[in-house]
């Protein structure tokens, strides 16, 4: 199983197989194959509603998600485009509030595919063309676009004129594709993923940022001025205060806003960054009334997400299970200040072989009452010997989730987390698909 995953549609199927034989060609950067790609499908992102571009290394999907219920909560309708899917494809691409259905799905991959085949595309180029087509087409008052991998070379960074960029948190991963040696780019590793993010900002654009360490808060704003892009940097330009509610201000004034739903401090932050670029656009209005209504109604799932009644969670009765498919340092750190005033926790980690170890059991540390790693389904993972060094506690094995579920000691909660392909494994199987 590799990220285009598998269908119930024939039709579908068909050209997630004809995806599954695309990859990125060795040494190949830049925005060239996916600029001729889309010439060739008449230029769709020429052709969208406002744009909402958001990049990060950890918040910028749920940022995406503000975003969407804020205008939605205002009776607008939205096209949403966010990565990776966790059980099926249909997620990376929501027209008109709805996820695609499979029959356009299959017509617009398709048409990609076959305008493109001499270009040799990746999976990448062709998933974002097919969205772009998808969101030319159907009618919608806004577009909210998330970022993939990084910002410069992300095939959706051909957008000309979005309404407002914005950045979410910075951190280190990926770092194979976005510390790659390179003249004339920052050297120090944040300060590197800084302006890889930050090229998603465009000349005369607000580019709405959190606060950062000093190199890469500098990088940011270094970027910004040489692209000509309008940077909006939270601490300087906008406020936002997290106690009992979020205490937002900027120029244009001051809210009081409730908290999220969606569990997590770090979430109240992603919430603030998507009101500041609200704020700090001009295309769509939107009312104070409804970014209080969307912040409450976001649900964004395998974040920090508690599971439901169903088949794995009943394998291990009277406990809260936790699902995150974080697997940086940051997302081990969000992790770690929810858990630290929940119950002590038994881990069931699967990561890829090519993330840290310790992104998740280190900041964890005394809170981890068991550790078992399990597979991460369809791709190289670690090993439980990796774990060893950052756990206080033994390492165990087990072949799947449901295994270490029936295997875990008496007492405390349970958290899964280390990849999103796991996640949404988790989530087929406790019958909890995202719609």
């Amino acid at each position: 199983m590799k990220d285009f995953a598998i269908s119930d549609s024939p039709a579908v199927q068909a050209q997630l197989d004809r995806l599954g034989a695309l990859s990125v060609p060795q040494g190949r950067l830049g925005l060239d194959t996916i600029r001729a790609l889309l010439a060739r499908l008449d230029h769709p992102e020429r052709h969208l509603p406002p744009v909402f571009h958001v990049a990060g290394t950890n918040g910028k999907g749920s940022t995406c998600t503000y975003l969407r219920f804020m205008l939605e909560a205002q009776g607008l309708t939205v096209h949403t485009a966010t990565k990776p899917h966790l059980v099926r494809y249909n997620e990376r691409i929501r027209l008109a509030g709805d996820l695609i259905d499979d029959e356009l799905l299959a017509s617009l991959l398709a048409e990609a595919l076959d305008v493109g085949e001499d270009l040799a595309p990746s999976f990448f180029e062709v998933t974002t063309a097919a969205m772009f087509l998808g969101f030319a087409r159907v009618a919608a008052d806004a577009c909210v676009i998330e970022t993939g991998l990084g910002g410069r070379f992300d095939a959706t960074n051909v957008l000309d004129g979005p309404a407002v960029c914005g950045i979410a948190t910075l951190g280190i991963d990926h770092e194979a594709f976005l510390l790659v040696p390179e003249a004339g780019v920052p050297q120090e590793p944040l300060a590197r993923i800084a302006f890889e993010k930050a090229c998603i900002g465009k000349a005369g654009v607000p580019l709405v940022t959190q606060t950062y360490p000093d190199l890469p808060r500098r990088a940011v704003a270094d970027t910004a001025a040489t692209i000509g892009a309008i940077h909006k940097l939270r601490g300087r330009d906008w406020h936002a205060e997290i106690g009992h509610m979020i205490a937002y201000r900027d120029a244009k004034g001051s809210l009081n806003l409730p908290l999220p739903v969606l569990p997590g401090l770090h979430q109240a932050d992603n919430a603030a960054l998507a009101v500041a670029m609200v704020r700090h656009q001009d295309a769509i209005a939107v009312s104070p009334a409804a970014m209080a209504s969307g912040v409450v109604a976001a649900r964004w799932p395998a974040r920090l997400q508690r599971l439901g009644h169903g088949p794995l969670t009943a394998l291990a009765p009277d406990r809260l299970i936790w699902l995150d498919g974080g697997h940086n340092p940051d997302a081990g750190a969000a992790i770690a200040r929810h858990l630290a005033d929940q119950e002590p926790v038994h881990v069931i980690m699967g990561m890829l072989a090519n993330k840290d170890p310790a992104a998740i059991l280190a900041p964890l540390g005394t809170r981890v009452l068991s550790v078992t790693i399990v597979p991460a389904p369809g791709h190289d993972a670690h090993h439980p010997e990796a774990f060893a060094p950052f756990s206080a506690v033994p390492v165990s094995s087990a072949p799947d989730v449901a295994a270490a579920l029936r295997a875990l000691p008496q007492g405390g909660d349970v958290l899964i987390a280390g990849s999103l392909y796991l996640a949404g494994d988790v989530l087929r199987r406790n019958h909890e698909i995202p719609d």
